[in-house]
């Protein structure tokens, strides 16, 4: 990884960083909020490695909530696509990650996305006998549809 500035050293400018790509993702990955906090803002929005994995979709996959939630409040996109047309939900399906999936939901995630094999996150999630995740996103998902028609309802 590249090298952890002291907390009194400030940041450089983006011209100057040391850090790439591999870095933040390797941060997101491992659970690394402080390291994150300091390389995300160095690095153009929803950086991306050459699979299109985006520290979203690491963080989301390992569960690290905090990250998560930063990310999502920093304006990262919640349905990125990598290579694969896998989003940071269909990651955290089918790793059972659940209050991920119910963070990425409330974010605005599509519970309805489909990958390079025409799967769902709640698809991935049965792959691995997460029924914890397929409650959830049906939950998350029905309330959603029963706002959207009491709207509508409102409207008309």
């Amino acid at each position: 990884m590249g090298r952890v500035l002291p907390a009194s050293e400030e940041p450089p400018p983006a011209q100057e960083c040391e850090f790439d790509v591999d870095d933040l993702l390797q941060a997101a990955r491992y659970g690394e909020l402080e390291e994150v906090k300091l390389v995300a803002p160095l690095l153009p929005q929803n950086s991306h490695n050459e699979q299109g994995c985006t520290a979203l979709h690491m963080a989301s996959a390992n569960g690290h909530l905090s990250i998560v939630k930063y990310l999502v409040e920093r304006g990262e996109n919640v349905n990125a696509c990598n290579a694969e047309n896998n989003t940071p939900l269909h990651w955290a399906a089918l790793n059972g990650q659940v209050q991920v999936v119910e963070e990425l939901i409330a974010s605005g995630a599509s519970a309805s996305a489909l990958n390079r094999y025409d799967r769902t996150p709640v698809d991935e999630a049965l792959s691995r006998g997460k029924q914890e995740v397929v409650n959830a996103i049906a939950i998350l998902t029905a309330a959603a549809s029963l706002d959207d028609t009491s709207i509508q309802e409102e409207i008309n």
